[in-house]
């Protein structure tokens, strides 16, 4: 149901456009959309609640909007994120979109099968803004603990079924020092160097070099095999002793909080999947190179999880909220050309070129 936003106004705990929890604590409306179109329409007084209401939450709520230019900027701030035709005004608050009906469709999808997750998305995601980078981290980690104990991400488990954990190579984050720089490959190309413990581990211990080390003027990083990184081992995943435990190992071996200390000096090479910590890492430097055949994915709202190895902040820091916010409750792929456009990545370059 499109709402416009007098009606929204009209009965914020009604039926009509309720943002908040019932009473048993659940998400009541899992996704509200608003006809933003009819902001014109609506008085001051009514356009500031609504913002305020939504501001507040819980709860995912998409605008619609054909002239998001005339929409005002307290309601394209207060939304989830707005969706426009193709050929809207070129806002980081807004996304292009070539079918709103589809999009709103598995917006919804994602929203009704992982409300909590999809709640939990919308306030870190404000939560972050203006935070320095370590705190902001920290309120991501507590975010994702807090999922890791709820029933969507115990579904998830229950569906997915028992693993086998891999076996990691004895060297799967290779290092070598070539004057004043430092090249890191991540090298589990087997599995698509999906981001296991052992790949975290090995990987902070390369940027700590770094960053104990002055001399080190350039640090680049890439990865082995056909994809940069598959993002988190999915074997590994429910594996940590409990969400407290996993919450102090996240902030105490953070590749994320290190790359954000030294993202003036790196570089990072993406190619193939950028999944997950596949693009949530690389987005703290401040030079990204994408191969043409880049396929960047943010699948862990699927999980009843959130982005968990630094997107909430990285990401958001490069394209907003906003568009942040459609990545992870849409889980759709994004080439090479359309990171670029947002801002995702610097600039789209063959690999060796």
């Amino acid at each position: 149901m499109l709402l416009t936003v007098g009606q929204v106004a009209e009965d914020l705990s009604g039926r009509t456009g309720s943002i908040g929890l019932d009473d048993a604590g659940r998400v009541r409306h899992r996704l509200t959309v608003v006809d933003l179109d009819t902001a014109p329409g609506a008085t001051t007084a009514q356009t500031a609640e609504v913002a305020r209401r939504i501001a507040a939450g819980p709860g995912v709520v998409v605008g619609v909007a054909e002239r998001p230019d005339r929409v005002p900027d307290a309601l394209l701030d207060a939304v989830t994120l707005t969706l426009a035709p193709r050929g809207a005004a070129d806002d980081r608050r807004t996304v292009a979109s070539a079918d709103v009906a589809q999009d709103l469709e598995t917006l919804r999808r994602s929203a009704d099968r992982n409300p909590a997750a999809s709640a939990v998305l919308d306030q870190v995601l404000r939560g972050v803004a203006g935070l320095p980078v370590a705190d902001a981290l920290r309120l991501e980690s507590f975010a994702y603990s807090t999922l890791l104990a709820g029933p969507e991400f115990a579904a998830w488990l229950d569906r997915r079924g028992p693993r086998a954990t891999p076996v990691v190579p004895e060297r799967c984050v290779l290092v070598e020092r070539s004057g004043e720089a430092l090249r890191i490959t991540l090298n589990h190309p087997g599995r698509r160097n999906a981001y296991s413990a052992a790949v975290r581990d090995a990987l902070v211990d390369a940027l700590d070099v770094a960053v104990l080390d002055p001399s080190v003027r350039e640090v680049e990083l890439r990865g082995n095999g056909p994809a940069f990184c598959s993002g988190g081992d999915l074997a590994e995943f429910g594996t940590a002793p409990d969400p407290v435990s996993g919450h102090l190992i996240r902030t105490g071996r953070s590749a994320a909080a290190l790359l954000a200390g030294l993202s003036a000096r790196t570089h990072v090479r993406l190619h193939g999947h950028c999944v997950g910590a596949g693009i949530e890492l690389p987005s703290f430097a401040s030079r990204v190179t994408a191969a043409p055949d880049v396929a960047i994915r943010l699948p862990e709202i699927a999980m009843g999880l959130i982005p968990g190895a630094g997107g909430t902040v990285g990401i958001t820091r490069r394209i907003g909220r906003w568009r942040t916010a459609y990545l992870a409750l849409t889980g759709a792929v994004v080439d090479a050309r359309s990171a670029l456009a947002w801002g995702l990545v610097d600039e789209v370059r063959p690999v060796g070129g």
